[in-house]
């Protein structure tokens, strides 16, 4: 085992200065568009692009839960993905948010319930 190049001091140094770091690049890029407002306009090609970020962030929370694949192991079926589904459906028919969040959240504990 060789040992640390660096001391605890300077390690800890390093971190702090990587925390502040980060939160200055958070700041800017996050409020960046708030203070400079209307100053600076924004292309239409990039005001078209963020239109999708709500969705685009909604679908990288939401779609890793429910790949049916686990570490190693291959395919797993879960009731989730089964629930996504339905929860799916019921918004391409009804166009209703309240009853897809209903409907899906009720096709999963109903899956649950019924088969363990």
């Amino acid at each position: 085992m060789t040992p640390s190049i660096m001391s605890p001091a300077s390690d800890a140094l390093y971190v702090w200065l990587d925390i502040i770091a980060l939160a200055a690049c958070t700041v800017i890029t996050r409020a960046g568009f708030l203070l400079l407002g209307d100053n600076v306009p924004l292309p239409e090609g990039v005001r078209r692009a963020l239109r999708y970020a709500p969705a685009a962030a909604l679908v990288a929370v939401i779609v890793p839960d429910l790949l049916p694949w686990s570490a190693g192991a291959g395919p797993v079926f879960d009731w989730r993905a089964v629930s996504a589904l339905v929860a799916i459906a019921v918004m391409m028919v009804t166009r209703n948010t309240i009853a897809m969040i209903a409907a899906g959240m009720a096709a999963l504990w109903l899956l649950r319930w019924l088969l363990g």
